[in-house]
């Protein structure tokens, strides 16, 4: 037996390794007989695999030569019995470890590898796991002589996208933190403005039972700015979270009779290789603006609450109500089998999204959970680019031009419009951007009307792209808008389940 030389596998690269120098030197320096000059065994260390991918070990002869008649071993650096065995032309697997069994076969090193014919004995894992960050030997013989080599292999977990939140403070400052589970191994955090990088008040890592890190950070900035979390591991594989900060609005003198002040707080998470969340409470004011009904102080029901955890979509979806849209005649929309869009007529204004598309929806909630989920279109028309989903208070939605719908008289909802292509935005004063990385097919909306927390999500992705905890006051309804010119069509599915005539089966290739 030879003793292998030390590595280093702190930094990631190329390593071409062999036990000894040369077979020569072998006796003298290693302590054991040389190896036949046949072959040397060569490989590539470290390896690094994201956790539940498949992952090849490379190793192979050199010079390159047939290894159908050798005998190649697979080993866990430190154990006696082997993962794989090959040998008379076959795999053997009895003498696998449980853990390991029908995930282990011959791989190729490289998209030109020829294979075992040509002397790579490369190992495929298949669904690796946070316990294969392990050694391993790869070991070769013939009746001539044998060599071995080792390979590291590296397994990472990429975390949660990032929950960033922003409390106002005294003095114009803002309390700005970020937050992101299910990381392996322990992720870095870098905090920065378009400017500089920033130094955290606080980081906290904290290790689950399954070995997932979880990290918490918060700093405090100046308002007015731009602020950017970014979590990542050391390969340089990273998660950002961007959030905007504005100086919320303050009541004028002479409107100082009317206004009423709030504290309203946002969770915002982002799905996909970049995202940014962020969610902010804020001081706000309310006046009587021209297109207000007379029903204005009746929908002033959505007020303020402190902030919440989102709900997981999974649990979300236990909550499932099939929502109906209100027939009541707008002659800018239509309504057909749970579908709305607008009817194509002139429209006296140039926005792409108003009030006169906007149509509520049945029933009305004053207490309990509720999820619905609206399709935004299909990959043959394409997904709509123009929408609000949302709850309201309102009872009757006004149809006048100026009438600009918002949290504080009683319409809380996510946007998307093609002027802000690369953002959603939450109906909210000050405005607060989610940057878009993947635009939805399939919107989730949940409500907790109890505990004050209203979610929307990424169904196809099972992400959380927004959450707002807010204080519901009276009853709430859902709330659509499909926007308008817009081919894609807005259907809001149903739950076969709960209705024996739902039918959710392709309606996300229907149109209205």
């Amino acid at each position: 037996m030879k003793d292998s030389f030390p590595l280093d596998f702190s930094t990631m690269g190329f390593l071409v390794v062999r036990t000894c120098l040369m077979a020569a030197l072998g006796a003298s320096l290693c302590g054991a007989p040389p190896v036949s000059d046949s072959f040397l065994v060569l490989v590539e260390s470290p390896v690094s695999v994201r956790r539940g991918h498949t992952v090849t070990l490379p190793c192979w002869l050199s010079p390159p030569q047939s290894a159908e008649n050798l005998e190649v071993q697979w080993y866990i650096v430190g154990r006696d019995s082997p993962l794989a065995l090959y040998r008379d032309k076959k795999f053997e697997y009895g003498s696998q470890e449980p853990a390991y069994a029908g995930r282990l076969s011959f791989g190729l090193k490289d998209a030109a590898s020829g294979g075992l014919a040509a002397g790579d004995v490369s190992l495929q894992l298949a669904n690796a796991t946070l316990e294969d960050a392990e050694g391993y030997t790869c070991y070769v013989s013939s009746d001539q002589g044998h060599d071995r080599a080792y390979v590291t292999l590296i397994v990472t977990e990429m975390g949660s996208p990032l929950l960033l939140s922003a409390v106002w403070k005294e003095n114009n400052m803002v309390n700005v933190s970020c937050e992101s589970g299910g990381w392996y191994p322990r992720p870095t955090v870098l905090w920065s403005n378009q400017k500089q990088t920033l130094t955290a008040r606080s980081l906290k890592f904290s290790e689950d039972s399954s070995g997932l890190w979880s990290v918490r950070s918060w700093l405090l900035v100046s308002n007015s700015s731009e602020v950017s979390c970014s979590v990542g591991l050391s390969d340089g594989e990273a998660k950002e979270a961007r959030v905007r900060l504005d100086r919320p609005p303050q009541p004028s003198e002479q409107d100082s009779g009317s206004s009423w002040a709030g504290w309203l707080a946002f969770a915002l998470l982002l799905i996909a290789t970049l995202a940014a969340l962020g969610f902010l409470y804020f001081k706000k004011r309310v006046k009587k603006s021209k297109g207000e009904s007379d029903h204005t102080e009746e929908t002033r029901k959505l007020l303020p609450k402190g902030v919440i955890q989102p709900t997981d979509l999974s649990t979300a979806k236990k909550h499932y109500v099939n929502v109906t849209l209100d027939q009541k005649g707008n002659q800018y929309v239509k309504i057909k089998d749970h579908k709305v869009r607008d009817t194509k007529c002139d429209f006296p204004d140039g926005q792409e999204v108003t009030c006169l598309t906007a149509v509520k929806g049945t029933p009305g909630f004053s207490s309990g959970q509720h999820y619905w989920e609206v399709s935004m279109g299909n990959t043959k028309l394409g997904f709509k680019q123009s929408w609000w989903v949302g709850v309201t208070s309102a009872t009757v939605i006004p149809q006048e031009l100026d009438f600009t719908p918002t949290a504080s008289n009683g319409y809380l909802f996510l946007s998307s419009s093609q002027d802000t292509a690369g953002h959603f935005q939450f109906s909210t004063e000050p405005r607060v951007l989610l940057p878009v990385c993947s635009r939805p097919q399939t919107v989730g909306v949940y409500v907790n009307y109890d505990s004050g927390e209203l979610s929307f999500y990424n169904v196809e992705e099972k992400s959380l792209i927004g959450n707002v905890t807010v204080k519901f006051t009276g009853e709430v309804f859902p709330f659509f808008n499909p926007g308008k010119g817009d081919t894609g069509p807005m259907e809001i599915l149903q739950d076969e389940s709960n209705s024996e005539c739902s039918d959710r089966g392709n309606s996300a290739d229907s149109t209205a």
